[in-house]
Order: C-alpha cells, then structure tokens, then sequence
C-alpha cells in the first residue's frame, strides 16, 4: 500500500510538472486575453454578398477561403475589428464617381445589415473608447474604414456624410492612382498628392478621421506628412528593409510616421513580409482571370463572385507559399528598432488575401502574441502593440477634431 501511495504522489508530481514551453505559451495567452485587441485591416465584408457565407458561423479557412467570423474572432481572442468598404479602381470621370460613391453606401448598408442580425455577439464601434463597453459586454467591436478614396468621387462633401455613416479612417488610394494621390503601384500622375488630395486630408483632419497611407506612393507619404496636423495611419503595411515591396514602408517613413505620432500597423499578407518563389503557372491562371475580370469595380455583383470563385480555385489547385509568424513578427521587431514601440500594431488583410503559416484565420492570432513572448517582448509591450498604439492615434485625431 505504501508503495502505491508513493507511486500515485510521483505521477500527481509529474502531471502537474510543465515544460518550459507549456509555461510560456500559457503566459503568452494570459496576456492576449487581457489585451484589448484590434486588428486595424480587413476585407471581410467582400463575403457578405456570397451566398455561402453567414459571418455568425464558424467556416473552414482551406474550406472557404474566408478568414474571419464572429466565431473565429472570439477563438482568437479578437475584441474589435475594423472591416474595410474596399472599391477597386474604376474609371474617373462622372459615371465611374456616381457608380463608386453608390457601391460605398451599399457596403455600408451590408456591414450595419450584418452587425444587427447579430447584434448578440458584435456592436457597431465608433470611438476609441467603444471598444472597451463593447467587450465588457462579451461582444465583439466593428469598426469601419474606407479603403480607396475613389469612394469619395470628386465630392469633398461626401467626407462628412461617410463620417456620419461611421468611416473612421479612408486609405487614399488602391493599386492604381485616383484624384487624390499617386498609388506606389502605378506611375507617377501627380507627384504625390494632388490639389484635390489636399483639401481631403484637410477635411479629414477637421472630422478627425484618421488618414491611412497604406497603398500611396512615396512621394504622396511625405506629402501627406508634410500637411497632415493630425497622427496618420498605416492600416495594413510592412517594411522594405525585409521585404522589397514598394507597397512597403521605408526605414525613413518609419522614422517620419514615428515623429508624426502616427502608428504603422504590419500586413500580414505573405508578398509583403518574405519573398517566396514564383509559380508561373499559377500566376498565368491568375493573370488570366485579372484580364478576363478587368475593370473588376464596375462589373455586376455576379461577376464579381465569379471572379471570386476562379481566384480560389487556384488557391486551392496552387496552394501559395507562406510566410511564418516568425517573419511577421521580425517585421514587428523591425519598428520597433527603427520607431519604437509606441508606433506599431497589427493589420492583418484577412480576406484580402492575409494570412501566414500559423497565423491563417482569426483564431490563430494567439500565435504571435506566444512568438512576442518568445522573442521576450513584455506584457505591456504586448498590450500596445495589440491595440493601445492604434488606439491612442484614434483617440488623438477624435480631440483634435473641429467638427
């Protein structure tokens, strides 16, 4: 009997025994559930007109090729979101304007539409205090950004009615130039910002909606920079010194954005955090669908889920290489080194393509709050990086408003 007694009191002893990883990882998701979490970029609301996806369900990333859900944010301990209203870049002139001012308020209606029919787990958000009423509710915060100033048309009054409608920050430009600044993926047509451009971020400044220049040329960075009287935003970039990327930001801009009291928040969409091989026949077939579906924006909601499907069929004939968490998290460490701590945070791009080994979906964001902790970056490091940061900006331009 004794001897049973001994051996039952060793196998209690090693059962309550942990690794030093199991340590870890349970430190590192202790401080992920008590962070306040935002992730600053995605285009999930591209899914809302797929008739296959209800965003109050859990869905199979390999499966669906969606990112983010009700379910999967409270899984990755996500608190508050902003969702993108993302126009392509369509012709310029007045139908095209009339055309994309009208999809932006459908969008808008789409996103409201969603977050009411589950208003038990998501609230609008607002200001930068909302998350926290949010989640001390059990909900989850939907903030709402407009990516593509081509939204506005050549309208400077629709500013204040995407404001009213709850736009808390516009990305000024897509992958090609509109009439307010040069794209960093096309040529150069204004150099930089334009006279339009301008008066935007005047406005912008004045409503207190914060200017986001992920996407924007170089020139159009320190334009805005140089005019903005208000901290600025990168929603969802990283950095060319790791990755050369000219939708990257400079070691230079960081230094800038950091002066500004701006915040650069890392993309994790694989292109833009490690060069990985070329597929050329995947980028053929890929090449093929841009040109079959060009002038993506002005075509009929039909098309465009049809465009959907043929782009995630080849995802899944061509599986991309991804980057890890481990290369996200060196671009964290890389703002951090040039602009500090106080001046980074987390844009993931989920459903515009984001999404890294170990970080795929929604719920594995814990995985870079355990990668922080390995590579020995503190509890409140962690909590700023996660969403103190961003808030701080939101919450800057919100006091320094003349509206």
């Amino acid at each position: 009997m004794k001897q049973l007694l001994v051996l039952f009191s060793m196998l209690l002893f090693f059962s309550s025994c942990k690794t030093a990883e199991e340590k870890l990882i349970e430190k590192a998701l202790k401080i992920h559930e008590k962070a306040t979490t935002i992730d600053s970029h995605t285009d999930t609301p591209m899914l809302f007109t797929r008739e296959d996806f209800d965003v109050s369900v859990r869905h199979d990333p390999y499966e669906t090729s969606t990112k983010v859900d009700f379910p999967r944010m409270k899984e990755g301990g996500l608190d508050g979101i902003f969702m993108a209203v993302f126009l392509g870049q369509g012709s310029r002139d007045s139908v095209g304007h009339s055309r994309a001012t009208s999809k932006t308020h459908r969008i808008f209606d789409s996103i409201y539409s969603v977050v009411e029919r589950n208003n038990d787990i998501a609230n609008i958000a607002l200001n930068a205090d909302d998350i926290y009423s949010i989640e001390k509710e059990g909900k989850r915060a939907v903030y709402i950004g407009i990516e593509n100033g081509y939204a506005l048309g050549s309208d400077l009054n629709n500013l204040e009615i995407f404001f009213e409608r709850g736009a808390r920050y516009i990305t000024l430009c897509h992958t090609k130039n509109n009439d307010i600044c040069d794209s960093s993926t096309d040529t150069t047509e204004h150099n930089g910002v334009s006279e339009f451009g301008k008066k935007v971020i005047s406005e912008m400044n004045r409503l207190g909606m914060l200017i986001d220049v992920s996407h924007i040329s170089d020139k159009a960075f320190y334009d805005v920079i140089e005019q903005s009287t208000t901290p600025i935003i990168a929603s969802h970039s990283s950095f060319r010194a790791i990755c050369d990327s000219p939708r990257n930001l400079t070691d230079d801009m960081l230094i800038k954005l950091a002066e500004n009291d701006g915040v650069a928040q890392v993309c994790i969409l694989s292109s833009y955090i490690k060069k990985t091989p070329a597929n050329p026949q995947a980028d053929s077939m890929r090449m093929a669908i841009r040109e079959k579906y060009s002038d993506y924006a002005n075509r009929t909601d039909e098309e465009q889920k049809e465009a959907g499907k043929a782009w995630r069929s080849i995802n899944k004939l061509f599986p991309p290489v991804l980057a890890t968490v481990q290369d996200v998290v060196d671009h964290i460490d890389h703002i951090v080194d040039i602009a500090g701590i106080d001046h980074v945070g987390i844009g993931t791009d989920f459903d515009g393509g984001g999404g890294v080994d170990g970080c795929f979906d929604a719920s594995e964001l814990p995985n870079i709050t355990i990668e922080l902790v390995h590579r020995g970056y503190t509890e409140e490091e962690i909590i700023k990086i996660w969403g103190r940061n961003f808030l701080r900006v939101l919450r800057k331009n919100e006091t320094l408003a003349n509206r």
